[in-house]
């Protein structure tokens, strides 16, 4: 039996970072993960793999509608889609070998298999029960779908599935105008699938800034992408040619039917904690079944701890990072913060949508007074040159104080750009401090001064 100061569970994003942060604080660690691979759902079937099709489609409609306006001429580019996986493998295999690399360089130990906890300070793995001072629960979270529908991961696929088709299909049908049915939905439609998204709600993204949503819907429209919205979806029956979709509109509850190749059910995610044997431990849950944690990631178990997506807040890779290092720091001695006023979300499509931190109507609900300071892509040089000159950023900030309070962009880049004003928040920053700070010319970050400038005597170029 081996004993260690820290066993982390999972070695998703949450988990290998709390592992390494650990051994990097002088504790004994190792990681339980049952994959053959590491990295989590993130990096073997979640956001890495995403992301390369993402990158790659975007390329393919890049040259069959941008190359010809700059001079590059010949034929599109016909899409091999074995060789397209066989890139998205390479990318995840870099990944994965990277984080394996990481374990050995900070002498991690790695207990391959699925794990469990019998006891306060145990770890069960295969046959073996390893002893652990501090246990951290961080198993990370599984697709969710709705009532009767059944998930063959072949012609009715979650996220996993939709990134390993057998072939691109001609009609796909997305339930769920979320993240993850946007992105992969949008991957399709580029690669030439007739995409239709079947939302329940009466906008798309939950939860982002309304104006974003409205301005992106129609983006997405334009892209060929369709939208059936207040619709509850009742049926998914797979046939032998084809698999048809029942919905119930919301207004006037009539029943229709959609036919598709493909059904992508992205109806989002719920924890992953089957198998832990947390219940039998005493382990308290939410009524959401996520594992309930206080302001230092403890449970009421001494000695058990959880981060990332099986306990409360967004489930997002970074989120559970930051949790990772806070709580590695914390049973280190130290001081583990994580600020849940800055974490961005981003969607990776083209263009991008990226926010931080409090949208204009939870400020209207709060009665809050604010002002908006907003600024097109469109009067940004660099981004009409790169035919990139949809889309804006618009930063909220107190009318009183001049203090930053969120931020939204749609637009080139803008993943990376909400990271400037992600900054700014954590230093409690006013619009005044971005305005007045320089900016390289040409760039796209010019767009965020602007924003900024609107906050006060208003934007240079609109």
């Amino acid at each position: 039996m081996a004993s260690y100061d820290v066993i982390v569970i999972g070695s998703g994003p949450g988990g290998y970072v709390a592992a390494i942060r650990c051994a990097q604080l002088g504790l004994k660690t190792a990681c339980v993960e049952g994959r053959e691979t590491l990295g989590g759902t993130c990096l073997n079937v979640g956001c890495i793999p995403s992301k390369a099709l993402l990158h790659a489609s975007h390329m393919l409609h890049e040259a069959e509608h941008n190359f010809a306006a700059m001079g590059l001429k010949g034929k599109s580019p016909s899409v091999d889609w074995k060789q397209m996986l066989k890139y998205k493998s390479e990318t995840i295999g870099q990944n994965t070998k990277g984080i394996e690399f990481l374990f050995k360089k900070n002498k991690i130990d790695w207990l391959k298999g699925w794990g469990s906890i019998p006891e306060a300070g145990k770890v069960k793995v295969g046959d073996e029960t390893h002893e652990a001072k501090n246990i951290i629960v961080a198993t990370g979270s599984e697709a969710s779908s709705l009532p009767g529908i059944e998930i063959d991961e072949k012609t009715v696929v979650t996220s996993t599935g939709a990134l390993e088709l057998s072939k691109v299909p001609k009609k796909m049908v997305v339930i769920g105008a979320g993240v993850i049915g946007l992105e992969l939905g949008s991957v399709y439609a580029r690669l030439g699938s007739e995409v239709t998204v079947v939302e329940y709600l009466d906008h798309i993204l939950p939860g982002m800034d309304g104006e974003v949503q409205k301005t992106f819907q129609r983006m997405l429209k334009k892209q060929g992408l369709n939208f059936i919205m207040g619709a509850a979806v009742q049926e998914v029956e797979a046939l032998k040619t084809k698999t048809k979709v029942t919905y119930k509109l919301r207004k006037d509850d009539s029943e229709e039917t959609v036919d598709a190749d493909v059904v992508l059910v992205a109806t989002g995610r719920k924890p992953f904690t089957d198998g832990l044997g947390l219940d039998a431990l005493g382990v308290e849950m939410t009524d959401r079944g996520q594992v309930k944690t206080d302001a230092q990631w403890k449970t009421n178990v001494d000695g058990v701890y959880a981060i990332g997506d099986c306990v409360t807040g967004p489930m997002l890779a970074h989120k559970a990072e930051d949790e990772g290092m806070a709580c590695a720091e914390v049973i280190a001695g130290k001081h583990g913060h994580v600020n849940y006023d800055v974490i961005p979300g981003v969607i990776y499509t083209h263009p991008e949508v990226a926010a931080v931190g409090k949208t204009e109507e939870m400020l209207k609900e709060e009665g809050r007074a604010y002002k908006v300071g907003k600024f097109s892509f469109m009067g940004n040089g660099r981004a009409k040159a790169n035919f990139a000159g949809e889309g804006f950023v618009k930063i909220l900030a107190d009318k009183e104080t001049d203090r930053i309070l969120g931020a939204h962009i749609i637009g080139p880049m803008a993943g990376d750009l909400i990271h400037e004003i992600c900054v700014a928040m954590e230093f409690g920053a006013a619009a005044e401090d971005l305005a007045l700070t320089c900016h390289a010319h040409p760039t796209y970050s010019e767009a965020v001064r602007e924003a900024a400038l609107a906050c006060g005597d208003g934007p240079i170029h609109s």
